[in-house]
């Protein structure tokens, strides 16, 4: 099981992805696309990244906005995990 990252850890690592926020459980982030057809082409980008790693965002989708939620629910907050796959979804756009 993936270990939960302490408070500092989850600070730093928050810092190197600056369009993400947390609360010190979660990761999130809200993107912004054209139209309806863009922001369901963006979460078809994240299928295949997040099935390689075998972890999964919570996605809520609102006509042209994705909002993206990252947590390691297993390990009651965040881990490496979330990290890698926050910095594999930032890469996409």
């Amino acid at each position: 099981m993936p270990v939960r990252l302490d408070k500092a850890a989850i600070t730093e690592k928050t810092s190197t992805l600056p369009d993400w926020k947390t609360d010190g459980e979660t990761l999130h982030q809200t993107k912004k696309f054209q139209d309806f057809v863009e922001a369901i082409a963006f979460v078809n980008k994240l299928v295949s990244p997040a099935e390689a790693i075998g972890h999964h965002p919570d996605i809520s989708i609102s006509y042209n906005k994705v909002s993206i939620t990252i947590t390691t629910h297993d390990a009651g907050g965040l881990t490496e995990l979330d990290f890698q796959l926050a910095q594999t979804i930032s890469n996409l756009v």
